[in-house]
């Protein structure tokens, strides 16, 4: 029945495949499930991909008998195809000899003809099985190099899971790092605020004290001068008869008030070069260290410290991830170290540390 159908008619027309579960619409056009979904996706609508009616169902129903078509088409023709590999192409005869000098199988009749003169043939099983094992042999160097590329994808999946973690730790101990400058900015902020509010207290209450002295001492002038204007009003005789006595109380003993000095905050004392003053005493609180530990080169039984300047053994039966080193370093060292050019800054040599 279905030789009688070329692959043509039984091609779906969205995708021009045989058929893989068809539908059937309403206008008896048959479509690819996926095909159909796919189409109507794109078009924003459900219509025909073929005749573009349009179409009521969300899902068609499947034409079975279209399906069992193409699946008995299919296997047709790969019975066809097996059949057609074990007999010669050109005389219709089985295959059983192997040109060894063409590398292909061929017929009786092929061996006899002038395109194999002189060429050497073996049966069927024997080139079968020198051919496995040739493969097989050539296949060696092959798995090895998978091995080689898996173990290297995992090594790579390892150190990008790695890289995430060192992200993090350097992270957390850049954190620590500016919040230990940080307090110790704050430290330095408060202790130089306390600084100039005992300064302002000082001051403030000196102030305090010679305002209230000088309160005193206009309240007992103002009291000198009501008791002269007083007896000025009095009676003439009792003027004179007091004038001695008002005259010597008029001669007040009070010192005029003296200039204030050093009586206002020492602002240039606590403003001045504040910025240079604060880093040049951060200077004392930040150690400089000439070479730094690398941990990417350190070996895995030791343990570099959190800022890279001193190393333990780790005693752990366990070791955590270690990177590959890179090429070259056949022999790598327990710890590399960097240090800084002290005249340009730059990075100029490894110092290779041992135990």
């Amino acid at each position: 029945m279905a030789s009688k159908f070329s692959e043509e008619d039984l091609s779906c027309p969205v995708c021009y495949e045989i058929f893989k579960d068809p539908v059937v619409l309403r206008c008896s056009h048959s479509v690819c499930k996926v095909c159909l979904q796919q189409f109507w996706a794109t078009k924003g609508s459900r219509e025909c991909p073929i005749c573009r009616r349009k179409s009521s169902m969300t899902e068609p129903p499947r034409n079975l008998a279209l399906k069992n078509l193409c699946e008995t088409f299919l296997q047709d023709r790969s019975q066809r195809s097996s059949v057609s590999e074990t007999v010669c192409s050109l005389h219709s005869e089985k295959l059983k000899l192997f040109c060894l000098d063409d590398q292909q199988p061929v017929c009786l009749v092929c061996r006899d003809s002038r395109k194999h003169t002189n060429h050497k043939f073996c049966p069927i099983d024997e080139a079968l099985t020198d051919c496995k094992e040739g493969l097989k042999t050539a296949l060696k160097p092959l798995q090895e190099k998978l091995k080689t590329f898996k173990d290297c994808k995992l090594n790579w999946s390892q150190t990008a899971e790695h890289i995430k973690i060192q992200a993090q730790h350097t992270e957390r101990r850049i954190k620590e790092t500016f919040e230990k400058l940080h307090q110790f900015l704050r430290d330095e902020e408060a202790a130089r605020i306390a600084e100039l509010r005992e300064e302002e207290e000082q001051k403030s209450q000196m102030m305090k004290e010679k305002i209230e002295k000088l309160s005193r001492d206009i309240a007992s002038l103002s009291a000198t001068i009501r008791a002269v204007e007083e007896e000025m009003r009095a009676e003439d005789i009792s003027f004179l008869q007091n004038y001695k006595a008002t005259v010597k109380r008029a001669q007040s003993t009070l010192q005029h008030p003296e200039e204030l000095s050093g009586a206002m905050i020492h602002v240039a004392k606590h403003l001045a070069n504040l910025r240079f003053r604060v880093w040049e005493k951060m200077q004392d609180a930040v150690q400089y260290t000439p070479i730094t530990l690398d941990p990417n080169t350190a070996h895995p039984k030791l343990i570099v410290s959190d800022d890279l300047t001193s190393k333990k053994k780790n005693d752990m039966s366990e070791v955590g991830f270690e990177p590959t080193p890179p090429p070259g370093d056949q022999n790598p060292p327990l710890t590399r170290g960097r240090s800084e050019n002290l005249e340009s800054g730059a990075l100029d040599r490894s110092a290779i540390l041992t135990q």
